[in-house]
């Protein structure tokens, strides 16, 4: 598991080969068993793996700021699924926000463990992706995670001259990331 999590990087260009609504439903059923406050668990998802919804979904996404916009997937690079991670607010008004991040993590570690690549995308255009998956007003959508199989190998770098993700020589995608000895206070 330690190896899988240090493997995980944001995927932002994919292959053309589509991801299936069992492996969404897998992925999703990962993040239902994720912790939630007071076991509330109001999370719900919608699963996107039509060519058409996808391809109308994509605009209303932002990625990779530190490139924009020359870094952003091309036709042919672009995620073969989605899942629209929402609130529901009859079930809790609000404080679901670490129950979220830890649904979605489960979610992008266990595609990984399948070979899929994601990207938690938290800039969207909301209203309009609310609008377009036709939900009702007791889902908030929260984020948007992009899935599909790599086309790309980002790498871990040492963070030297800030943390903005850059290419390298040979067109690669480095994330700068603090060592251990930065970000480990002590031990008591």
């Amino acid at each position: 598991m330690y190896d899988l999590i240090k493997s995980r990087r944001s995927i932002r260009k994919f292959k053309d080969t589509p991801i299936t609504a069992e492996q969404l439903a897998k992925y999703i059923d990962a993040g239902r068993v994720a912790p939630s406050g007071m076991n509330l668990q109001p999370i719900k998802y919608v699963a996107i793996a039509s060519k058409e919804m996808c391809d109308k979904l994509f605009p209303l996404l932002k990625w990779a700021g530190y490139l924009a916009p020359n870094y952003n997937p091309k036709e042919g690079e672009r995620p073969t699924a989605y899942i629209a991670v929402c609130a529901d607010k009859s079930i809790r008004e609000g404080g679901y926000d670490k129950d979220i991040g830890a649904a979605i993590e489960n979610i992008i570690l266990t595609a990984l463990s399948d070979g899929v690549g994601a990207c938690w995308i938290m800039s969207v255009e909301r209203q309009k992706a609310s609008e377009l998956l036709g939900l009702s007003d007791n889902l908030v959508l929260s984020d948007v995670i992009a899935l599909g199989y790599p086309a790309e190998s980002p790498k871990e770098v040492r963070i030297d001259d800030g943390i903005k993700y850059y290419l390298d020589d040979t067109d690669t995608l480095c994330v700068p990331k603090r060592g251990i000895d930065e970000v480990l206070i002590k031990t008591v």
